[in-house]
Formats: C-alpha cells, sequence, structure tokens
C-alpha cells in the first residue's frame, strides 16, 4: 500500500505536490469513487484515475532475491533499519514483497508489483511448499518433529508443518539441522514451533519456495523470474486449491 499522491507522481502524471492539490480538489478517483484525503493509500490492484483518465499501469515484473539476515521484509521501515527494496534501487516499478521473512531469517523471498500474482500465491486456499533448514539449540526428539505434523497451539494459533525431520545432529555441541516443510506462514512460526517444544532456533534460512532456491546466488543476490517459473508457480497455486 502506498500514498496516492505518491502513486499519481510515480506514474509521471504530476509531480507529488501536483498531485496532491488533484486530490483535494477532487479530481482523482479510486475504483470509480472521488477521493479527497491525503493520506489515502492504494493497492496496486486499485484502479486510480486523474481527471477521468486511469494512471499507466506498470508492466508486472517478477524477482528472487536471497534475503540476508538483519533486512526487513517490507519497502519501508519507521525505525530506519534496511528493508528488501533497498536492494533494488535501479527497479523504477513499485515493487513489494510476496509475504514476509522475519528479520532474522534469510533465504528466499519473492517480490512484485503483481497484486494478483502476490494474491494468488499467498491466498490460503493455495498450498505452495515453503521449505526451511533450522539450526537449533537442542536437539528434537522423534515425537516431538511428529507433534509438528499434528499441530501445536502456541498462544491461540494452530501451528503446523506438512514434514519434518533432522538432517544432521552434533551431540557434543547439542545442536541439529532440521528441515521443515510449511504451507503457511505466520509470523515467526518455525522459530515458535521449536520454542513450543524447547528448543530454540539458533539460525533459520527459507531455502525453497515452491520449486524456486537461492542455489548459486549469495545473500543480497538479486535476479528477475524468467517467464517460465511465473508461468509454473500460477500452475502450482492452481494445482494445488483445496
Amino acid at each position: 500500500m502506498e500514498r496516492l499522491q505518491k502513486v499519481i507522481a510515480h506514474a509521471g502524471v504530476a509531480s507529488r505536490r501536483k498531485a496532491e492539490d488533484l486530490i483535494v480538489q477532487g479530481k482523482v478517483t479510486v475504483n470509480g469513487k472521488v477521493v479527497k484525503e491525503l493520506g489515502t493509500k492504494v493497492s496496486p490492484n486499485d484502479k486510480v484515475e486523474v481527471e477521468g483518465v486511469p494512471i499507466a499501469k506498470e508492466p508486472p515484473v517478477y524477482y528472487l532475491f536471497y534475503k540476508p539476515r538483519g533486512v526487513i521484509s517490507s519497502v519501508k521501515d519507521d525505525k530506519g533499519r534496511k528493508v528488501v527494496t533497498d536492494y533494488f534501487p535501479e527497479v523504477e516499478e513499485r515493487i513489494f514483497p510476496i509475504g514476509r521473512l522475519d528479520y532474522d531469517t534469510s533465504g528466499v523471498l519473492l517480490l512484485t508489483n503483481d497484486g494478483d500474482f502476490a494474491n494468488l500465491l499467498m491466498h490460503p486456499s493455495y498450498q505452495i511448499d515453503k521449505v526451511y533448514v533450522a539450526k537449533t539449540k537442542g536437539i528434537p526428539s522423534t515425537e516431538q518433529l511428529k507433534s509438528f505434523k499434528k499441530g501445536i497451539n502456541v498462544d491461540g494459533d494452530r501451528l503446523k508443518a506438512v514434514h519434518a525431520k533432522v538432517i544432521s545432529t552434533d551431540q557434543k555441541k547439542n545442536t541439529a539441522i532440521v528441515q521443515l516443510i510449511l504451507h503457511e506462514g505466520k509470523n515467526r512460526q518455525v522459530r515458535k514451533m521449536f520454542e513450543a517444544i524447547g528448543v530454540p532456533v539458533d539460525k533459520l534460512k527459507r531455502e525453497k519456495y515452491g520449486f524456486i532456491t537461492v542455489e548459486g546466488m549469495n545473500a543480497g543476490d538479486i535476479r528477475p523470474l524468467k517467464p517460465h517459473e511465473v508461468k509454473q508457480l500460477r500452475e502450482l497455486a492452481d494445482k494445488n486449491v483445496k
């Protein structure tokens, strides 16, 4: 969501100040309704018209970002922390992350300016595998991992993994590498699940989103998704509808 005057200015219709004047004068509509409030925010799916003329929509773009730890999954942060769009200084389109990765989590993050595409991938009716690898302080038991598949209640929320297995352990250090596959992506879900069984997460990475991986990339790298990847992601979501 972005301020209406910013969207108008970004489309090249007028300067930010002029755009504000047009809004106050009642010359701007959003989805057919006149909007005069300068604080109004719109999404990429909203139809904005200035003096009866629709503003040009940006061509859809799709990016894969290897999100490093210590970066906010947002387009801005009121605390001045680094956000994912800081890594896209040359991208003119108004891109935003599809879903989120926690501040301390690294790995696959998709960004786009295509609201329909983002909604498709994030909609709860669709089941796209999100593969996480966690380094834990402690070694979870087989029974504890089975509880992940059944679902556990955390703060009144039911958190569930599709799959969970230990990849390796270090008995001396009492640590483990555990793979989890989720279909949902609730706030700090993986960390909360491990905390609930008394095995806190030290490091966490999302290795795959569907079939998309960051293999061959370094943290902070970006690349455009290929047309066939975008098509396959759409097909994957359609295929997995409940």
